[in-house]
């Protein structure tokens, strides 16, 4: 094989083979954070003219030098080389190109430790900005979706089988208090974002006059990192990522499967738009919910970013081990994968109706209103366990003789010893069942109704911020 020079070969007598080369780089994939690799050497050199390490002219030089350097990059005017590595080298080596030995100075006083870990923590504190938008639309469209069809009743399951009704609303704003949580859980690693890590160099920081509030001033952190060892070594902010990702994707993917079954023939509770369908190659009555079977599967590549990030980093040693180059494809591809789902998500449910007459079809099956007759009886002094029995020994009585709890009558009422004497048990209907569930967080109109408008001031502060 062709042997290839390397960038740090002073040390070395011999240069890698283009095999190992190819096995070592990450430029391939790591080209992305260039902008953000950029910012961070411009703040860096400022804090070095200032702290007079270099001079001014210098500093003027490799600031008009990263410039053109990012303009190359984004016309594809910048040729990637393996021998280069990483996205880093490459950009020292063409501002080298361009301002000749200026650049040479950019690397005073900084490690490629701490200048990925900057760079990694400034694409992701914008990356956590994005996926908190993308959020915030799906919140958006559960708030409305809500809204629009908060009238409607369906089937409340637990084990899959008929529980108690709720509304269809109270259904939407289940699923906004789980995206409610994942995004306060990406707004707390905001917080852990805000440190910065420049200045750490490769482990112990520096035996040079830098300045490290300064250039925390410049890239907006609130503060520098306060152990460079922990620093260099840490990629506890990434792993957090992958974390809310892979629960985010999770709580989709429950979502998803929801809308597969509510769509299935079976079911018939919801029309979703032909346009988040495909159809079969061979059978010409399908209508698949592709879109969100995608949903639901792509939630195994964020848990298993997930478990690739916690499995490189569960026996490192402090403090840097080329190990750490996986944290990036992992945390890419969750990003993609999160960002894209929640924007299509959003749109599927825009065009999802459910079917108010095939819901109340379903609300005649399954003694959807036994919870309300035993809460009944509790308020006439009965002990519940004791509701619990009675109304169990009424459904029992109702499926052999094939009724439903309106056809009882007030003489079956006495056969069965039902312990409060009233003429049938009309009144337990599902209409009163949601009127009357009217708990703190419960499915009654009126709390729905106060659900929603919390739901909105909570979106209203966020827009606000993001």
């Amino acid at each position: 094989m062709k042997s290839m020079k390397n960038l740090w070969g002073g040390r070395f007598s011999k240069s890698m083979e283009d095999y190992t080369a190819d096995y070592n780089e990450s430029i391939s994939f790591d080209n992305i954070l260039y902008k953000h690799s950029i910012t961070g050497s411009k703040a860096h050199v400022k804090m070095l003219a200032k702290q007079q390490i270099i001079s001014n002219e210098i500093c003027e030089e490799i600031l008009r030098g990263l410039s053109i350097v990012e303009k190359k990059i984004e016309n594809n005017e910048v040729e990637f080389n393996i021998l280069d590595e990483d996205i880093m080298m490459i950009i020292e080596k063409e501002l080298t190109k361009e301002v000749g030995e200026a650049g040479k100075y950019l690397h005073t006083a900084r490690s490629r430790n701490d200048q990925n870990a900057l760079d990694e923590t400034l694409f992701l504190r914008d990356a956590v900005k994005n996926s908190i938008k993308h959020l915030i639309d799906l919140l958006d469209v559960l708030i409305n979706k809500a809204e629009e069809e908060s009238h409607k009743i369906m089937p409340g399951f637990t084990h899959l089988q008929h529980a108690q009704p709720i509304t269809v609303g109270f259904y939407y704003m289940a699923h906004f208090q789980g995206l409610r949580r994942n995004v306060e859980r990406f707004r707390e690693l905001l917080k852990r974002l805000d440190k910065n890590p420049l200045g750490s160099c490769a482990l112990a920081g520096t035996t040079l006059p830098i300045d490290r509030f300064a250039t925390t001033e410049l890239m907006g952190f609130s503060e520098p990192t306060e152990n460079a060892l922990d620093t260099v070594a840490s990629r506890d902010n990434i792993a957090e990522y992958l974390f809310n990702a892979a629960l985010c994707m999770t709580h989709l993917s429950g979502f998803a499967e929801e809308i597969i079954v509510f769509n299935s023939q079976e079911f018939n509770f919801i029309t979703i738009d032909d346009s988040f369908c495909t159809g079969s190659s061979i059978m010409p009555q399908k209508k698949n919910p592709d879109i969100a079977e995608l949903a639901r599967g792509k939630s195994g590549r964020a848990i298993g970013n997930l478990i690739t990030l916690l499995t490189v980093l569960k026996g490192t040693f402090l403090t840097l081990n080329k190990d750490y180059q996986e944290d990036k494809e992992a945390l890419f591809d969750s990003i993609h994968t999160l960002d894209r789902t929640v924007f299509i998500f959003a749109r599927m449910l825009e065009n999802i109706t459910f079917n108010e007459d095939v819901l109340r079809a379903h609300l005649k099956k399954g003694f959807i209103e036994a919870t309300d007759i035993a809460e009944f009886l509790v308020k006439h002094n009965i002990p519940f366990r004791e509701a619990h029995e009675i109304v169990g020994k009424l459904v029992k009585y109702c499926e052999l003789k094939s009724k439903t709890f309106q056809d009882i009558n007030k003489e079956e009422l006495k056969e069965l010893d039902f312990p409060v004497e009233i003429e049938d048990l009309s009144q337990f209907t599902v209409e009163n069942c949601i009127k009357n569930r009217n708990s703190y967080g419960g499915t009654s109109y009126d709390d729905v109704k106060r659900q929603i408008n919390n739901a909105k001031n909570f979106v209203a502060e966020l827009k606000s911020l993001f």
